[in-house]
């Protein structure tokens, strides 16, 4: 490879790094801002379901992304990743149960979990109008 090549793909690795950080950052916010929200327009409990759903929300993260390493992984070495890719779909499985055991206590409200455990969906939308815009801004020719 040329230095040319190698000096663009370490950008994009350095690109892709502070990405997922600031995905990260943005999902513990809208976690904090929404469990403080929640706690003082709905309910102590609901405000917990949101912290409990973010929590969630960060484990389900690192699950997939070290999933998905590892069929990616397996696949390039020529393995089959049928165990790898069960176990990416047990996340679900095991996420699911979780919820599904916090829901008959009615401890934390289902919706305030399901709520926090979406602060990635919320995080990557952010994480895209911030991609966006810093590329429209960023470009000298516009």
């Amino acid at each position: 490879m040329s230095e040319d090549t190698e000096s663009v793909v370490h950008q994009e690795d350095v690109e892709r790094q502070l990405s997922l950080n600031r995905i990260l950052l943005i999902m513990a916010a809208i976690g904090l801002v929404g469990s403080i929200a929640g706690f003082a327009f709905v309910s102590p409990g609901f405000g917990v379901g949101i912290v409990l759903g973010t929590v969630l929300g960060f484990i389900n993260l690192y699950w997939m992304k070290r999933g998905v390493a590892g069929i990616i992984g397996s696949a390039v070495k020529g393995n089959v990743p049928r165990m790898l890719a069960a176990r990416y779909f047990l996340r679900y499985l095991l996420l699911g149960l979780i919820v599904w055991a916090a829901w008959p206590t009615g401890v934390f409200p289902i919706g305030g979990i399901l709520l926090g455990m979406t602060t990635f969906a919320f995080a990557l939308v952010i994480e895209g109008f911030i991609r966006i815009f810093s590329s429209i801004f960023s470009n000298k020719e516009i």
